[in-house]
């Protein structure tokens, strides 16, 4: 795993030696990418820098930026091309030779022969920058789900891209300027959706995409996308015996490494299946590594114990407990963005902890997108059978005055009710974002104010949701927000916090249930089949009955859950309320911090109906104190 910089020299006199004092300053930014090596790459048209991680071919011939046979292509790219050893077979007995035995070197071949049809042959995660010295022309790519990231910078006749955001900000042409509706989307999301960032002129390539630019005209492509149009009729039988082969054959690809590998256990479905399948493509025992916290609610250790004691792994723990606020700031700080899904705490951990034994680790994200694992899409489900049962202009018209006239009795099952039928005049891709959301619209309107709340007033994050579930090649309500999480929740949030957890600990991790044959083949299965029922994830777990037990199959899923109300209230409230009350802070930028207060002293208080929200103010004053100062 690795990490990547660049920018175009579009100066007509370019100063070679500021330049290269540029291209220091951005890998430096990122040296926990790649810690093992790192080199530059200049002519007079572009720059490149390169991080290196070393997993395979250890010597230096595969140190990047590298150049193509031809001299033609300069590659500085991040990630890992699983099936390339078959493709580098196939470009043998087509004549080419090779100098090293990297994938990278593979890469610039298939490039070199396919230009971007190249992307559609790869089985892999990756982020990369190809340079035509003939052409004078920058490519990069992203892969199909967005396992690795990707910012670029272009304003004012400049272009710049990096691997992480605070990459790119050491060129001096690079210039940040905050955007209110990613600002919006954010406490909307807890992250800022793709292709936005929180600035102005820094975007995200999407995921599946591909860009080409001379400096001046830049394009915009997108090669991959998943389609839910068309479910198989196969058996239920056929359906399990071809994912769970489907998943094995994903998890022996993602064993290939010239360093230690081991993998993430938590003891739920998705990272036990992918430690059991490890077990069968090695003779010696798998290295797995668990979080638990100091809180029997959200502990699951126990569980990823019994599932390590089955495949006799060389198993590892440790216990969030006492050093969660004297390292909450320095972890956040990864992000370069708000981003407050509190999982990442345990996320760094659990990395921090497999890069004592492993340089490389498989988990098990893109279960639950896959095949329906979270009860919010039971929920919705339920909403939307029962939206159903209504005429449009009834559930428009009428539902909305019931819910007030709900509102207006102060109790548990009416408060249900006004929620319910709040809800339920909604249209399916709306109420699904109401789903989603974090930060509730009423809240919202309550708190923001002064300037961000007249550049968004006529702003709705919803917007995003339902563009991508309108998008979806599909009638099937189900499969249209898993589509809708495809596209949103797992490369923003999900692959976001991995990505930026393991890389701070220079840690490489791999996710075979996502490997893209995995989400097509997913995308197959009859929604019916993933949520059946209340059963979430029916068909992976039917298809892991063979190898897993009951009691890990089917008990309630827990997720990478924290105790976030104890944790404001204990162990972080000191950091909390410095942030949560301070005027001239990051908040005051955004919302009435009078307002901000009440709703502090209410949760001290032992009223937990804002913890979501709290935490998401404490997420954006942690990054604004750390980068805008």
């Amino acid at each position: 795993m690795c990490g990547l910089a660049g920018f175009l020299r579009t100066t007509s006199t370019p100063d070679r030696e500021a330049h290269e004092g540029w291209l220091n300053a951005m890998g430096q930014a990122i040296i926990h990418r790649g810690p093992d090596a790192g080199a530059v790459w200049l002519d007079d048209a572009v720059g490149l820098v390169h991080r290196r991680l070393s997993i395979l071919d250890l010597s230096e011939a595969g140190t990047q930026p590298m150049v193509s046979a031809s001299e033609r292509y300069v590659i500085a790219y991040n990630g890992e091309i699983y099936n390339f050893q078959e493709l580098r077979s196939d470009l043998i007995n087509q004549g080419h030779s090779f100098r090293t035995r990297t994938d990278t070197e593979v890469l610039l071949a298939l490039y070199e022969i396919h230009g971007p049809e190249c992307l559609k042959l790869l089985n892999g995660m990756f982020a990369l920058s190809i340079w035509d010295r003939t052409a004078r022309k920058l490519f990069l790519a992203r892969d199909r789900l967005g396992k690795k990231p990707l910012y670029f910078y272009e304003a004012n006749g400049h272009f710049a891209f990096a691997s992480e955001l605070k990459a790119l900000t050491p060129a001096p042409f690079v210039k940040t300027e905050l955007r209110f509706d990613a600002i919006k989307d954010f406490f909307a999301y807890q992250y800022v959706p793709d292709p936005k960032t929180i600035y102005k002129n820094i975007h995200k390539l999407a995921p599946g995409y591909w860009l080409e630019t001379d400096g001046t005209h830049t394009h915009q492509e997108q090669y991959w996308d998943v389609s839910f149009g068309a479910p198989s009729s196969a058996s239920v039988e056929e359906l399990q015996d071809g994912l769970y082969n489907l998943i094995d054959d994903a998890v022996r690809l993602r064993m290939v490494s010239d360093v230690p590998l081991g993998a993430f256990l938590s003891g739920g479905i998705d990272s036990s299946a992918v430690v059991g399948l490890m077990t069968g493509h090695t003779d010696t025992p798998v290295t797995t590594c668990a979080i638990g916290f100091d809180s029997e609610r959200f502990d699951e250790v126990h569980w990823a114990k019994k599932v390590a004691e089955q495949f006799k792994t060389d198993h590892h723990e440790f216990t969030v407990k006492d050093n969660v606020a004297e390292s909450l700031s320095s972890i956040a700080r990864f992000f370069d963005e708000p981003f407050a899904d509190p999982s990442f705490v345990p996320t760094y951990f659990v990395s921090q902890l497999a890069r004592q034994k492993v340089t490389v680790a498989l988990a098990g994200d893109g279960g639950d997108e896959n095949f329906a694992g979270y009860s919010k899409y039971y929920t919705d489900q339920v909403e939307n059978r029962l939206r159903g049962l209504f005429p449009a202009g009834v559930r428009h018209n009428l539902f909305p005055g019931l819910a007030r006239l709900a509102g207006m009795v102060n109790s548990g099952p009416t408060s249900k009710a006004r929620s319910l039928l709040s809800t339920l005049a909604l249209d399916p891709d709306e109420a699904f974002f109401i789903t989603n959301s974090f930060f509730r619209r009423d809240i919202w309107n309550d708190l923001v104010t002064g300037e961000l709340k007249r550049e968004t007033r006529d702003y709705d994050p919803a917007d995003i949701t339902r563009a991508h579930y309108n998008n979806a090649d599909t009638d099937d309500h189900l499969s249209s927000i898993l589509y809708a999480d495809i596209k949103t929740y797992l490369p923003g949030d999900i692959l976001v916090k991995v990505d930026r957890m393991s890389m701070a600990n220079s840690l490489e991790t791999r996710a075979p249930l996502l490997d893209y044959r995995v989400v097509e083949y997913a995308a197959q299965i009859p929604a019916a089949l993933k949520l059946h029922g209340k059963e979430k994830k029916y068909i992976l777990k039917k298809a892991f009955e063979r190898m897993l037990p009951e009691d890990i199959l089917y008990r309630k899923k827990m997720g990478f859950s924290v105790p976030l109300a104890q944790w404001l209230r204990n162990e972080l409230r000191p950091i909390a309320h410095s942030l949560l009350t301070d005027r001239d802070g990051g908040l005051s930028y955004c919302f009435d911090m009078e307002r901000v207060g009440d709703l502090w002293d209410r949760h001290i208080g032992g009223d937990d109906s804002f913890t979501q929200e709290l935490w998401s103010m404490l997420a954006f004053a942690l990054w604004w104190q750390r980068y805008n100062r």
